[in-house]
């Protein structure tokens, strides 16, 4: 495989450069809180949220295509892998953390593994509705879980519908003055935002949290904060777990690389989109790989694309991977030099910071426009979201590719038929394909929007039988216009070539048009070709009329009096 190095950083150009590295601050004020308090969802010490956006976020950018994507901890990836190892070793103990350097390794050869198989594809199954809802759902799930941070009340689970119940229980119980630091630093964003202001409001409400935290001794008033936050860099180490440990981890890996290909892919369709850029997959899911793998040789945990980390950049203004760069080397004066007065930081000061994040990604006027131009679709969407907010990120993402396959199957196997009548001004106009009526007296024009296979064969056989046997006159001809179908398998072929044999029984003939050179291939190997004659396949609607009209002088004279009309 060829690598193409910052593919996503490049072209650097100075104003894009200065941009990106503002974005980096904005992030690096939004983002360094959030990591340290995924820690408590991983159960892992708080500066090992630091190292998943050192080596980590500098291996995907080197490697990745994404131009947005920021990969640092998770939250879905996080409750994962912490949910499997509490009932194996006690959180944060050596044991533990051994254990978690485990998931990791074997999460990143999970995703070299998928990487060798190609198996970046995975992303086109992600319609755009569907990335929508799931990121509307994300959004949800983000503004849930920051609900009791945001009112004082602690919460023990991590499922989006746990935490609504446990808060709602205990909401006489709200912490009034943290309450009034969250309230504060909501509005100061909102505010902010009306006016249209390019402010980092984050980093102003991380300093001042941390400057009034200080001032009015928050912790010894009941206001919870970060705590300590040991610094320094982390030593280079790759775990090695037993033999069992591996295969009691195995389950795991495998379950955070499958989140992690899906997560990211959507999270990074999603911009793409927004932006109309390209992603390449495969590339993606190996800089998630080596993010992985530098992560576990840090002592960091499982790192995924994250959604509500890559809105906080693409909103700061963040354009390339230089925005991730900077990032990492902003972690590293962290680390070096700032660990310190992080531990005063309000924690409602970050749950206000990552639910306004979280709000932003509910997309409604999206949702809106789908509901007007696709009921179906935006109940899709609604369902995707539901999922992704109230049972999790990793159930809603494979109810989203299942529901995005069954709407296109349903699609094959339902599609749109018509008939084909003369209409004004000389032209072949569409009408429903309803028994009872036909083309020209003698003459049905057919067409089937979709593949022919063994789940939609009935219906094409059916609805051709049934518009022969209900033709207002003696039916001669049915002309297929083949230019939807490209494909034909062996259940179809065998049903299509008994009915146009039954079709010829009853005095009909049967003639395929517009016949691309793939459906000809499929035809001629299942004996269609055989079975109508060469003169029944033709590669044009024209050459299939001529060949009804050579053979038969009513219809050719029906015709010639239509298009004389016309003229």
């Amino acid at each position: 495989m060829s690598l193409n190095l910052f593919s996503a950083a490049r072209p650097i150009r100075a104003a894009a450069l200065a941009r990106d590295a503002f974005a980096a601050v904005t992030l690096a004020a939004v983002n360094i809180p959030q990591v340290l308090g995924y820690t408590r969802i991983a159960g892992t010490p708080v500066v090992t949220g630091l190292y998943t956006v050192l080596l980590p976020t500098i291996a995907f950018a080197a490697l990745g295509s994404s131009r947005h994507l920021i990969v640092a901890a998770d939250s879905a990836t996080a409750a994962i892998f912490s949910s499997g190892l509490h009932e194996q070793a006690a959180a944060g103990s050596a044991h533990y953390m051994t254990l978690v350097g485990a998931v990791t390794l074997l999460t990143s050869l999970f995703l070299l593994i998928a990487r060798l198989f190609r198996l970046g594809f995975l992303a086109d199954f992600l319609s755009r509705t569907v990335l929508i809802g799931f990121l509307s759902g994300v959004g949800l799930q983000i503004a849930i879980a920051m609900l009791g941070e945001l009112l004082g009340i602690p919460t023990q689970s991590h499922v989006a519908r746990d935490q609504l119940m446990e808060v709602a229980a205990a909401l006489a119980r709200t912490h009034l003055p943290t309450l009034a630091v969250s309230a504060s630093v909501l509005a100061a964003i909102l505010i902010v935002e009306q006016i249209g202001w390019r402010f980092p409001t984050a980093l102003l409400a991380v300093v001042a949290g941390i400057a009034a935290s200080r001032a009015w001794d928050f912790a010894g008033r009941g206001i919870a904060v970060i705590g300590p936050v040991p610094g320094g860099l982390p030593p280079l180490t790759l775990p090695l777990p037993s033999w069992e440990e591996t295969l009691s981890v195995l389950p795991l890996a495998i379950s955070c690389g499958v989140i992690i290909i899906a997560q990211s892919a959507a999270t990074s369709r999603v911009f793409a989109t927004r932006y109309r850029e390209r992603v390449d997959g495969d590339a993606d899911i190996l800089g998630l790989a080596v993010a992985n793998l530098a992560a576990a040789a840090t002592g960091a945990f499982v790192v995924n694309g994250s959604p509500s980390q890559t809105a906080v950049a693409e909103r700061a203004g963040a354009r390339s991977q230089i925005a991730q760069l900077t990032f990492a080397a902003l972690v590293v004066a962290v680390l070096l030099f700032l660990t310190g007065p992080l531990a005063d930081l309000p924690r409602g000061v970050l749950a206000a910071i990552v639910f306004s994040v979280g709000v932003r990604l509910i997309d409604l006027s999206s949702l809106r426009s789908i509901r007007r131009e696709s009921p179906g679709e935006y109940m899709l969407a609604l369902v995707t979201a539901g999922t992704v907010a109230l049972v999790g990120v990793e159930q809603g993402i494979l109810l989203a590719i299942g529901l995005s396959l069954l709407r296109h199957v349903r699609h094959s196997y339902q599609p749109h038929t018509a008939m084909l009548i003369p209409g004004a001004g000389g032209l072949w106009t569409p009408a429903p394909a309803t028994p009872g009526s036909e083309t020209t007296p003698g003459l049905i024009v057919y067409r089937f929007a979709a593949d022919l296979f063994y789940a939609n064969e009935s219906r094409f056989c059916d609805e051709l039988a049934a518009l022969a046997s209900h033709a207002p006159t003696p039916l001669r001809w049915i002309l297929v216009d083949a230019s939807a179908i490209t494909d034909i398998d062996y259940t179809a072929a065998q049903t299509v070539r008994q009915l146009c044999e039954d079709l010829r029984g009853r005095g009909i003939k049967v003639v395929f048009a517009r016949v691309s050179p793939y459906l000809r291939a499929d035809m001629d190997r299942h004996g269609i070709t055989a079975a109508l004659g060469e003169s029944a396949i033709c590669d044009t609607l024209h050459a299939g009329l001529e060949a009804v009209r050579s053979a038969d002088a009513e219809i050719d004279s029906i015709l010639t009096s239509w298009a004389s009309t016309h003229r």
